[in-house]
């Protein structure tokens, strides 16, 4: 079995993940302190919605550092059943409900997110060479996002996807060798900090 890392904050950390397989992106632990560094404020009891989940790392390490619940939408049903296993490593399945099926079709369906939703905080990681994906994952998310929630898209520095798309717009980016975090707010709800005209 491949090898998503570790938690590396909050109530599991330390906890080992497995990997669907060697072609499975897991967030490198510079990465994952960057991304959970700016999501905290926002995380505490918060709905977390993990797209293209693949090991479920992302969401895992948001409910270890306190997020209420997280949904994982994965299609492939390896990958579904090691998110399963790795929530029950974690301690948090009671938190977690892993769902399987394509994430852009299930943005879509009514009785998809909107049924589960809103969420304070989206994670968006599909493979970096479909882009598509990302798009139109990105243009159907927005309607399913609390006010003052976050999207963050993971992706392939050279691919950076629209500065504006759907009811979203990027806030902020940061790089890490070939990956490249985007982070987005929804243009009708502006968080303070945004106001303030801080980062």
């Amino acid at each position: 079995m491949a090898d998503a890392g570790r938690v590396i904050a909050g109530s599991a950390k330390g906890v080992r993940l497995a990997a669907p397989g060697p072609g499975t992106r897991p967030l490198a632990d510079r990465v994952k302190q960057t991304l959970f560094a700016v999501l905290e404020p926002d995380l505490l009891g918060a709905a977390v919605l993990d797209l293209f989940a693949g090991s479920g790392a992302g969401g895992i390490e948001a409910l270890s550092r306190g997020a209420g619940r997280a949904v994982f939408v994965e299609r492939d049903a390896g990958a579904a059943r090691v998110i399963a296993d790795n929530l029950r490593r974690a301690g948090v399945a009671d938190r977690g409900l892993v769902v399987r099926r394509d994430a852009v079709a299930w943005l879509a369906d009514p009785a998809g997110a909107a049924a589960h939703g809103p969420f304070e905080v989206v994670l968006v990681d599909p493979p970096y060479a479909d882009t598509d994906a990302l798009a139109h994952a990105l243009e159907l998310v927005g309607p399913n996002l609390a006010p003052g929630g976050v999207v963050v898209a993971k992706h392939f520095w050279r691919d950076a996807p629209p500065a504006r798309t759907g009811l979203l717009a990027s806030v902020r980016e940061r790089r890490f060798g070939e990956t490249a975090l985007t982070f987005y707010r929804r243009r009708d709800a502006p968080t303070q900090r945004e106001e303030a005209g801080e980062e």
